[in-house]
């Protein structure tokens, strides 16, 4: 064979092995892009009180839950997921009514929230767990401290109320919020099917009316705890700060040039942060 022909050949074979090569990279990349809220291989029921809740496990090492916001689901918090998976047992939660748990037959509340996520730490047959609660999340982690002390380690709540008015929530949530819940009642009245309107109405009139916390509450909160802000978030920051004072145990931080949405638009920001908070011992009650 000339050295023509050789040429030929061994760039005839190169073209399919490069092709099969860029082919298998890229079902290896298929394979890491976890489908964060819909993931079968990670997913179960468990039924806690009267509802099938859904959750997605991730990972080993101590058991962290990890709580999304009202209008999200299990996905919304993929960036805390992938990064906190890496050293924890992570446990997402999807809350009633979003992603595939069940709504039920109550009405939604933070309590009932707080006692989904309680009861699926026991049903897990864990003792506690390092909580991560996002805007609601946050507020039901709040009540869990409150309520159910034994299933908390340590806890960081961003963005999170205790009360449903002014006093922690700007006028330009508040009324939006009010037309929503109003919206929704009027497409049920029609029942109009376009949305699952009664889990909106539901989600919407719970942020209207709900929470209703006092000082005297959180400071049963015996667990650490990093309340977590921005400076252009919905919560004013004097409210803020009567969480973070009312907490016996809590440290505080504020973002700067930044909004409600930080877990999300500045994961690494944020995830960093609470990182680095659980792994230190709490320091701060001394000087109070």
């Amino acid at each position: 064979m000339n050295n023509f022909n050789m040429q030929f050949c061994k760039r005839a074979l190169l073209i399919p092995c490069l092709i099969l090569f860029l082919g298998l990279a890229n079902l290896v990349g298929q394979e890491k892009e976890v489908q964060y809220g819909n993931n079968q291989d990670a997913g179960s029921f468990l039924k806690v009180g009267n509802v099938n809740v859904y959750y997605e496990s991730y990972g080993k090492g101590e058991p962290l839950v990890i709580l999304h916001g009202n209008g999200n689901s299990i996905k919304d918090m993929r960036h805390q997921i992938s990064y906190f998976s890496k050293e924890y047992h992570v446990i997402a939660i999807d809350s009633r009514g979003r992603g595939k748990s069940e709504l039920g037959l109550d009405s939604l509340t933070y309590d009932i929230m707080a006692q989904d996520a309680a009861g699926l730490i026991k049903g897990l047959g864990l003792d506690s767990a390092y909580v991560i609660g996002y805007s609601d999340g946050g507020i039901v982690a709040l009540i869990m401290g409150i309520n159910f002390p034994e299933t908390v380690k340590k806890m960081a709540v961003y963005g999170v109320n205790v009360t449903p008015d002014t006093n922690a929530l700007y006028p330009s949530f508040i009324e939006p919020t009010r037309r929503k819940r109003i919206q929704a009642e009027e497409m049920l009245a029609k029942n109009d099917t376009t949305k699952n309107w009664r889990v909106i109405q539901q989600r919407y009139r719970m942020v209207e009316f709900q929470p209703r916390l006092t000082s005297k509450d959180l400071g049963r909160i015996k667990v650490p705890v990093l309340v977590l802000s921005a400076d252009r978030d919905i919560i004013k920051p004097d409210h803020t700060l009567f969480i973070y004072k009312s907490i016996p145990k809590a440290n505080l931080c504020i973002f700067p040039d930044a909004t409600h949405r930080v877990p999300r638009e500045q994961p690494e920001l944020f995830n960093k942060t609470v990182e680095k908070y659980f792994r230190q011992p709490f320091r701060g009650e001394e000087i109070r």
